[in-house]
């Protein structure tokens, strides 16, 4: 119910101060289970995704959304929580068979779930490798995968801004459901599971117009993260550098000062005993 309250108080608002655009809706099953397969650009694509829908979809959304603390960690567990958000651990191993499980307890019930492959926002706007726990899911439930492009999010709210900006009207594209019923029973095949996912994530590249990079955005944000982290350790070594050098010259401004003032004295005594 919350989710529906929410969607009716934010709706409006997003449509006046974005107007979204929205293309293939009709390509969502009106009834049943189907997995709303999404690239992920922004925070904002949990609002813009589901807006032109009239059905809800709940996504597996990272842990750290429901483990924050203080006033805005309570807000944004409220809020998840409220719309029927699901916490997932992405560490690996077992939290990654319990998200599967999770996701299927959602199609069993009839429902839209929404996953992002590439596990992550990418950190640039393009499109990364997508994991094989999507396939997974499509073939134990055996349910229709929706390609659910986003676009120009990124625009909005990059990450790390606080606030979105205005002046961006966003495009969400729904694909045709894609059918792997050919690949019924072989879930635990990986080669079977990297086919599906990546021909997944090609259908998101035709529909987001993206350029793909065959690599796992994690792996990408952490290489860009120490490139920063060395960046910012180099400019203050250059401003440390640039500091003492500046202090140095100071203190030889001021000694030179001082033997100039110190010969200005000698020459004046010099002068008074000539």
């Amino acid at each position: 119910m919350f989710y529906w309250v929410v969607k009716a108080i934010l709706g409006p608002i997003l449509a006046v101060l974005w107007q979204p655009r929205a293309e293939g809706v009709e390509n969502v099953p009106r009834r049943g289970p189907a997995i709303m397969v999404s690239n992920h650009l922004s925070f904002t694509d949990h609002f813009f995704g589901p807006l032109p829908l009239p059905r809800k979809i709940t996504f597996l959304a990272k842990a750290e959304y429901f483990n924050g603390t203080g006033i805005k960690g309570l807000a944004s567990r409220a809020f998840f929580t409220g719309v029927g958000q699901i916490p997932i651990d992405r560490s690996g191993g077992r939290a990654s068979e319990a998200a599967l499980r999770t996701g299927l307890k959602v199609l069993n019930r009839g429902d839209l779930l929404g996953i992002y492959p590439e596990g992550t926002r990418s950190p640039d706007g393009k499109l990364y490798r997508g994991r094989t726990g999507v396939a997974r899911l499509a073939l134990e439930s055996r349910s229709p995968v929706v390609p659910m492009a986003m676009i120009n999010l990124e625009k909005i709210m990059p990450p790390g801004r606080t606030f979105p900006k205005l002046g961006v009207r966003p495009h969400i594209k729904f694909g045709e459901p894609l059918d792997f019923s050919r690949y019924y029973g072989m879930e635990r095949d990986p080669r079977v599971l990297r086919a599906i996912t990546d021909e997944i994530m090609y259908a998101l590249m035709e529909l987001s117009g993206q350029e793909y990079v065959d690599r796992y955005a994690q792996a990408v944000k952490k290489e860009l993260e120490a490139e920063a982290k060395e960046a910012r350790r180099e400019q203050q070594a250059s401003d440390k550098g640039r500091r003492r050098s500046e202090k140095e010259q100071r203190k030889a401004e001021r000694s030179a000062h001082k033997e100039q003032r110190k010969a200005e004295r000698a020459k004046r005594r010099a002068e008074k005993k000539g």
